[in-house]
């Protein structure tokens, strides 16, 4: 880390940098999920599932770049492997191919892990008076809340 002069000190963009990249971990892991569902969901639901695993993977997509890019403005260098990621997330791989309820499923899950890996990270944005973390961490919060929510409304 430089010094950099935006009113945070290098030890709070160090610990806010470490929450996000588990939020980026947790998000990356959670569209890599997404988008495999949607390639391979099939069942009576296929076309409307497809597609909300579309929208969805492509929201998660644009948000892994602003995790990313934010954790870069507080001149932390953002994980990028695999390799990170699997050590970073709290959200866990599935093996195979689970039936279209079970993809469901197992995404309301994985939005809700997402929302609380949020929720730590928030407070200590907010503590460290990071208004443009917490206002990151917030929208995500609220974006995957939503998003969890139409999934298990789909399940109803």
């Amino acid at each position: 880390m430089t010094d950099i002069d935006i009113g945070i000190n290098r030890e709070n963009r160090s610990e806010i940098s470490e929450g996000l990249k588990c939020l980026l971990a947790d998000s990356y892991t959670l569209y890599l999920q997404t988008h495999n569902f949607h390639w391979n969901v099939t069942g009576p639901q296929f076309r409307e599932l497809h597609l909300m695993f579309e929208e969805q993977y492509q929201e998660l997509a644009l948000a892994v770049d602003d995790i990313a890019e934010r954790i870069r403005t507080l001149d932390v260098v953002a994980p990028g492997t695999y390799k990170a990621f699997a050590e970073l997330s709290s959200v866990k791989e599935v093996d195979g191919i689970p039936s279209s309820s079970d993809m469901v499923k197992l995404l309301t899950k994985g939005h809700e892990q997402v929302v609380k890996t949020a929720r730590k990270v928030l407070k200590v944005a907010q503590e460290a008076d990071d208004e443009s973390s917490a206002s990151l961490v917030s929208d995500r919060m609220r974006s995957h809340e939503k998003t969890a929510w139409m999934l298990r409304a789909t399940q109803a």
